[in-house]
């Protein structure tokens, strides 16, 4: 199997350009969570970054890795804290 490598390093004109999103779940008006949003450079690719550190690290995925987490996302293969 062939993947892709995640091109991790962004620049800060790429990050200006990133439309982020809150969850509608998240709690405290969305400061109990993480922001996602796409890079506006047309790569798929997806960066994430804690809601309360908006200028904090930031982690970029492509769009074939993001796929996959939120596929499993949706099929509660994140459900941690179920019960």
């Amino acid at each position: 199997m062939t993947t892709e490598s995640t091109s991790q390093q962004v620049t800060p004109r790429e990050l200006s350009g990133v439309a982020w999103h809150i969850s509608t779940f998240s709690t405290n008006g969305g400061g109990s969570c993480v922001e996602a949003g796409p890079l506006n450079d047309g790569s798929g690719r997806v960066a994430v970054r804690h809601s309360h550190h908006p200028g904090g690290a930031v982690i970029v995925y492509t769009r074939q890795e993001w796929e996959a987490f939120t596929a499993g996302v949706r099929s509660g293969e994140f459900d941690f804290h179920s019960d």
